[in-house]
């Protein structure tokens, strides 16, 4: 048609079987199949065989009346979605989301236990073969079809809905323990306030005969049940682990922790509340400032004495080390959890970006920041290990013993109170873990209001600060079994068992339904609608076979050897790994349920019933001018 789809056309000069237009949107006829022809060859057929408009989702509310075009023809007025105000506070919110404690604690680790600078490279090959197309790929789905976890798969394959409900199950998940994480954080930083940092002697109320101060002015000896002041500031005054005996007698509630918490939340609620418009301007301070502190705290690590030490053990490969099959499988778990496709995080902020933004630029860009951020942040980490290492006359693999939260919160802080200017070291490094775990915590619960307001619109759409304080109040009610004493414990079984294999198992699935069922083709081509250019023979393979194997690869290597849980001196029993697949599988089980309620509900023989399944259900509408059109 060379007539200009904005262009007035009164209803009667519309004959049966064709599209008109009135007022600046198609009226269409439901029996016709409208075809818009760009560059000669894009051929979007609509729905209207179907007898009846499709269904408008992808992020717009739809408003269907009858006009009078032959009788036949619906107006759908098309009402925009909320966008990012500005390109930058989404790559910000990405990174925020990408780059979090994950970042400062588990890479470093990880590297050093797996051959140093030889780990890094099944580390980027990973990331090119299977982390990035996943990133990649979650990002181009989120913004073409402009949808939440749940209801996008209406548009990919309605089959596997059941992800997105499993997604919003993992979210809760990890918003019960990981906020957990900072409110030990910010404990820690009001306790910073002073002129001299508690966990710097022996002399306080809850230390033990076992404490040692070996950075005293005396002639110290370091024996084997000896105890660092960090140590027992960590576990005895934060943790108070020593009133409980076990996951099976976890004590009271700590309430300096349960407050500390309440106004974590209370930050994160008036953060997100309003949408990507008020949490694209926070993420200015929580995605920027961490790297600032790095930078501060890299050129103090890098002239403490012994820092080199601690430089040459985290990159000193060891070449052999890559022969070991774990090395890969950590490399692989690494780069995923740390670029972090699976959590609906990926495809709710693509969603709010405009319809032809770059997201394959901002792939690479996010993606490269986040791996960069994890490999200086070894630098920060083991210039002060190095340094321990010599005040204590160690190995440094003696020192780096720790892992996960206790480097952060025994290592580094016993580090930083005994170097000049601990107050200030020792405020900025826990607020900087703040505003890491803040925009992460900001990222997973949009993640799920996007997901559950895309999907119920007609009874959350008006009432999106009613909605986010419930799923607040939810979480935080989640998470008081991590504040008791034992908290700790629960917060590690969760850790490994709630979420890994969880999401890895989604993420599997996500990559194949998109893939085989919706067709690489055929995503290929929304992307091009996106872009202007189809993604390269690379993208495709990595899509259609390498990232699923690589997803299998990590889910089968974990639970071929599941982990042996140990923390402090507390043995997970056995029966604990059993109640850790069972919250892992609680989630991933929504996935075969819907999949067995959507072949029921659906009429039809059964090879009718898996076909119409499998078949995209509802159009996404796609950028013409001045309106939208629906394509297929």
């Amino acid at each position: 048609e060379t007539e200009p789809l904005t262009s007035k056309k009164d209803a009667s000069d519309c004959s049966k079987g064709e599209d008109c237009k009135e007022n600046g949107l198609v009226v269409r006829n439901p029996k016709s199949a409208l075809r818009l022809v760009e560059d000669g060859n894009k051929v979007h057929p609509s729905q209207g065989d179907k007898g009846e408009a499709a269904q408008i989702s992808n992020g717009y509310s739809g408003v269907q009346s009858s006009v009078p075009c032959n009788g036949e023809q619906q107006l759908m007025e098309l009402e925009d979605r909320e966008t990012w105000s500005k390109k930058i506070d989404f790559l910000l919110s990405v990174i925020g989301y990408a780059v979090d404690l994950g970042n400062v604690w588990r890479f470093p680790y990880i590297c050093y236990q797996n051959g140093g600078g030889a780990f890094l490279i099944p580390y980027t090959i990973m990331a090119i073969f299977g982390g990035i197309p996943l990133f990649y790929m979650e990002l181009a789905l989120g913004q073409y079809h402009r949808n939440g976890c749940i209801s996008i798969w209406r548009k990919i394959c309605p089959i596997f809905k059941g992800i997105g409900f499993a997604i919003c199950i993992i979210d809760l998940y990890v918003a019960s323990y990981y906020n957990t994480i900072m409110a030990w954080a910010f404990y820690y930083l009001i306790s910073s306030f002073t002129a001299e940092l508690p966990w710097t002697s022996c002399t306080n109320p809850w230390n033990t005969g076992n404490c040692t101060n070996y950075f005293s002015k005396d002639n110290v000896s370091w024996s084997l049940h000896s105890t660092s002041p960090a140590e027992e500031f960590y576990t005895r005054q934060v943790l108070q682990v020593h009133r409980s005996d076990g996951l099976d007698d976890l004590g009271g509630i700590s309430w300096q922790l349960t407050l500390c918490l309440l106004l974590i939340f209370t930050i994160v609620y008036f953060s997100i509340w309003k949408g990507v418009k008020t949490s694209g301007k926070v993420v200015w301070v929580t995605a920027t400032f961490p790297y600032i502190i790095l930078f501060i705290l890299l050129v103090r690590g890098a002239t403490l004495p012994g820092a080199w030490r601690g430089v040459l053990y985290y990159l000193k490969p060891d070449w052999q080390k890559l022969l070991a099959t774990e090395v890969w499988v950590d490399a692989a778990a690494q780069i995923f959890f740390s670029l972090g496709p699976g959590f609906g995080v990926l495809l709710a902020y693509a969603s709010y970006n405009k319809f032809h933004n770059n997201c394959y630029q901002d792939a690479l860009v996010t993606s490269t920041v986040n791996c960069l951020t994890s490999f200086v942040s070894g630098f920060v980490i083991f210039t002060v290990l190095g340094y321990m290492a010599e005040m204590r006359n160690e190995d440094v693999s003696e020192v780096a013993k720790d892992t996960g939260p206790s480097l952060l919160f025994i290592t580094y802080a016993e580090a930083i109170a005994n170097m000049p200017a601990s107050t200030f070291f020792a405020i900025i490094f826990f607020l900087m873990l703040l505003t890491l775990g803040l925009d992460s915590t900001f990222a997973g619960l949009e993640g799920v209001i996007t997901g559950v307001l895309d999907e119920f619109p007609h009874v959350w759409s008006k009432r999106r600060e009613l909605f986010v304080l419930g799923l607040t109040i939810v979480c935080f009610l989640g998470s008081l079994a991590t504040l008791t004493f034992g908290g700790a414990y629960v917060v590690k079984l969760f850790e490994e068992y709630a979420t890994g294999p969880a999401v890895l198992t989604v993420v599997f699935l996500e990559a194949v339904a998109v893939s085989w069922f919706y067709g690489i083709t055929q995503f290929c081509n929304d992307v091009k609608e996106m872009l202007g250019s189809a993604p390269g023979w690379y993208w495709r393979v990595c899509w259609v076979a390498i990232s699923p194997l690589f997803l299998l690869f990590v889910t089968c290597s974990f639970l071929s050897n599941p982990p042996e849980l140990r923390l402090f001196d507390y043995d997970y029993p056995y029966w604990t790994t059993v109640v850790g697949y069972c919250i892992g599988t609680s989630s991933i089980i929504f996935i075969p349920i819907y999949m067995v309620y959507r072949l029921v509900v659906t009429p039809g023989t059964l090879k009718e019933r898996i076909l119409k399944s499998i078949t995209p259900e509802t159009a996404t509408e796609i950028p013409f001018g001045d309106i939208r059109m629906n394509a297929v």
